[in-house]
């Protein structure tokens, strides 16, 4: 796509956002955001959604940059890690006289997105955000791969998924009502309980981007 560039968003909320998650998380995990928002425009070109009224570039960058807040040092591990990173991502919005409704697109987009089969049909926003998230991870590599090589020397992966589930499941430690049965943060604590390691970790070997 010859028309894509590595450019993100500015102006005083694009510079909030990107504040929020580099004071609170890790540097692996600041760049998983910023990948997953770079993978998710990649999408939305190649999907045929730039165009979509209801494609919004800065609210994109705002929930894919700061759908991990849950998993970074403001989370309390109260509430499973995609409802706190919401909540938190909903409170940098509204500093910023985000319009509440959108401030509400945003919080349903991080909610949801590690609830596949939900998150693609609530939205466009909530679909390319888990999208964004997804590509990171190996999911529709190939629409993404032309990009990938320059994307990843810019935003290094940083053993990415062991610092990140190690950053949830500690949060999931918390407390009963972070690690709901069934939920992510859940799963993965009981796994590495169980088993030391989990399927996040054992599944990233194998992907498309080498871990």
């Amino acid at each position: 796509m010859d028309s894509f560039s590595l450019d993100l968003p500015t102006g005083p909320l694009a510079e909030a956002v990107l504040a929020a998650a580099r004071t609170s998380e890790s540097p692996s995990l600041v760049n998983h955001s910023v990948r997953s928002f770079l993978f998710a425009e990649l999408l939305a070109a190649h999907l045929g959604y730039l165009d979509d009224a209801a494609y919004d570039r800065d609210l994109l960058f705002a929930a894919t940059v700061l759908h991990d807040l849950g998993a970074g040092e403001l989370a309390k591990g109260e509430a499973r890690f995609e409802v706190e990173g919401a909540d938190l991502a909903a409170e940098v919005l509204r500093r910023h006289d985000v319009p509440e409704p959108d401030v509400d697109r945003v919080w349903e987009a991080i909610a949801l997105h590690a609830s596949p089969g939900i998150a693609e049909r609530r939205g466009l926003l909530c679909h390319l955000t888990r999208e964004g998230v997804g590509a990171d991870f190996g999911r529709n590599a190939d629409l993404v791969a032309d990009w990938a090589p320059r994307i990843h020397a810019a935003h290094p992966r940083l053993d990415m998924v062991r610092t990140l589930v190690d950053a949830i499941v500690e949060r999931a430690a918390r407390s009963e009502a972070a690690a709901p049965r069934y939920s992510l943060g859940g799963e993965l604590l009981r796994e590495r309980r169980a088993h030391g390691v989990t399927s996040l970790e054992r599944d990233a070997a194998s992907c498309a981007w080498g871990e």
